[in-house]
């Protein structure tokens, strides 16, 4: 009796496990398919549709609706982040259509936004594709890698591969700092000092976070597909500036503007680039293969990740943007959404735990039902506190890309499926 007892309550415990795995498998197969959707069918494709500016290249700017304004000035960062999600979704997918695409961001973007003269590359141009402001951004050089850098991976194009290791040498010998390393954050178009310094900001700050977590990416790209020793140790002191000198160990969050010496010039915790350098870093780390460093990496992307779920998630569902001294930006911005995404999913498989899944879960529910314009097509770009959308923001401009959703697409889609 005891041994029929026992039998049955182990296959009981066997049917509730295998129930479980295969409700989790069910819902992470679920969550993966309506993203993938949404990559495909609603952001490249609106890109696709509306972005091609017949005269060269993209617009720099288009309406909710996808209406280009042909005047609009064009941005590096929106060209090389098109050249990055266009060359990825090649990659993955293998359309030609998103080769097309791809191949035509590459040479638009080689022929009018690299300086053939200083080397580097052009923060704006004019909708003719003649410069408009030169200064050398190292916000801007480190996108130029990673899309150039992500064509000769999808592609096999040299040229590709030749131009993101000449603006790799660029950044080391112009942009580095050689007395307290890290990188500058702008020049002039000769490398001079700029009046103001980077593209945001009270221009003030020599270093700043968001320009050396994009470093970060553009050189763990760059790394994955050119073995270079010289990179490599770039690539490890990147990884250590950011989780000395850029984290702080107390609050667990990223210190924003920094001067030369690192000093610390401001009180400000942005919660998506928190959670997105999270998952950032362990991909860099696991690029560069030491064991050590990874385990360092995993700690602080899971402080990074927990810091700005408790501290950035609002009762709404969405990641509000930041905290500045004691006011809070509690608006919804389309990228911290989906960066948000990918950082729960990324501590959802570094640690087992539920928890995380769900937060990805939950914050796509909140994507689907206030981002996502199902008129026009695309996400909007902000949305209030109240969960009412910012109808008349554009739906590109410098800084509206198909790079942060689409990279979250790409990720959830390569990560669930494993």
């Amino acid at each position: 009796m005891k041994k029929h007892s026992f039998t049955f309550l182990l296959t009981a415990i066997l049917l509730s496990v295998f129930s479980s795995a295969s409700a989790q498998s069910a819902a992470t197969a679920t969550l993966r398919k309506e993203i993938t959707a949404d990559l495909k069918n609603n952001i490249l494709a609106f890109w696709e549709k509306h972005s091609v500016d017949p005269s060269g290249g993209f617009y720099g700017s288009l309406e909710r609706d996808g209406t280009p304004i042909p005047n609009a000035p064009k941005g590096g960062v929106l060209n090389a982040r098109i050249l990055w999600s266009f060359s990825t979704a090649y990659r993955m997918y293998g359309d030609e259509n998103y080769r097309m695409m791809a191949d035509r961001a590459q040479r638009y973007f080689i022929d009018h936004f690299i300086d053939p003269q200083y080397g580097g590359v052009y923060w704006l141009i004019n909708a003719d594709g003649t410069p408009l402001n030169t200064d050398k951004q190292t916000y801007g050089c480190s996108y130029a890698i990673y899309g150039l850098a992500e064509h000769f991976r999808a592609t096999g194009n040299m040229e590709s591969l030749q131009r993101a290791i000449d603006v790799y040498h660029t950044m080391e010998s112009k942009i580095k700092d050689p007395v307290s390393d890290g990188y500058i954050e702008s020049f002039t178009r000769s490398w001079g000092t700029p009046e103001k310094l980077g593209y945001d900001g009270d221009g003030v700050a020599t270093k700043t976070m968001n320009t050396h977590i994009h470093v970060l990416e553009a050189y763990t790209l760059l790394y994955k597909v050119w073995r270079d020793a010289g990179l490599r140790q770039r690539l490890a002191k990147i990884i250590d500036l950011l989780t000395t000198k850029l984290y702080d160990s107390k609050t667990h969050h990223l210190i924003l503007y920094c001067d030369s010496n690192w000093k610390n010039l401001d009180d400000i915790d942005s919660y998506g680039h928190d959670i997105e350098t999270a998952w950032l870093l362990t991909e860099a780390a696991e690029a560069l293969g030491d064991p050590a460093v990874f385990e360092k990496c995993k700690k602080i992307s899971l402080d990074l990740t927990n810091s700005a779920l408790k501290e950035g998630l609002a009762p709404l569902g969405g990641m509000i943007y930041e905290r500045h001294k004691d006011k809070f930006s509690r608006d919804f911005s389309w990228w911290c959404q989906a960066e948000t995404i990918v950082g729960c999913v990324n501590a959802w498989q570094l640690t087992g735990k539920q928890s995380y899944l769900d937060s990805a879960k939950r914050m796509w529910e909140f994507v689907k039902s206030r981002v996502i314009d199902k008129e026009y097509g695309e996400w909007f770009r902000t949305v209030e506190p109240d969960g009412t959308p910012r109808y008349k923001e554009p739906k590109a401009s410098m800084w509206n890309c198909p790079y942060h959703n689409s990279r979250m697409g790409f990720e959830i889609d390569a990560r669930l499926s494993e």
